[in-house]
């Protein structure tokens, strides 16, 4: 995996995730990362491969950047189209895929790890979270149906 730098999007595989939500039709999008979500939140205590696992964290931020407090997505590496409102029913996956991605076996994790920038970027990741998490929470609180 070539990377350059923490950010959500500052690796090839994250790149390359942005490119092909790029490539899909506006209303499928979601589903992908619905999907990549999925896929990660799915594996248990097995092995998290980085690859997975990057593109999880690039998952998030998208759905993130949406929430109250987000941040958006605003490098060069990350979707060139612009994403649908996407459903809140994904901020709580979202919040499991990274639960996920920061808990052992995870090899980006153990990668991050292996470097200087492993808490930056761990930091980084957390920050995704309570942002999913508070927006999840707000969302909850205003009842069924209402924003």
């Amino acid at each position: 995996m070539g990377t350059w730098d923490i950010g959500h999007f500052d690796n090839d595989t994250a790149a390359d995730f942005s490119g092909d939500l790029d490539d899909l039709p506006e209303g499928e999008r979601a589903g992908l990362l619905f999907g990549k979500l999925r896929e990660v939140a799915g594996t248990g205590d097995a092995y998290l491969d980085s690859d997975i696992a990057v593109e999880a964290v690039a998952a998030a931020a998208l759905i993130a950047a949406q929430c109250p407090g987000g941040e958006p997505v605003a490098t060069p590496y990350g979707p060139d189209e612009p994403l649908p409102e996407l459903p809140a029913e994904l901020r709580p996956l979202a919040v499991e895929a990274l639960d996920r991605v920061l808990t052992e076996p995870s090899e980006l994790l153990e990668l991050w790890g292996e470097t200087e920038y492993g808490e930056p970027w761990k930091a980084g990741v957390v920050a995704l979270r309570n942002v999913l998490t508070a927006a999840g929470t707000e969302q909850t609180s205003l009842g069924p149906g209402r924003r």
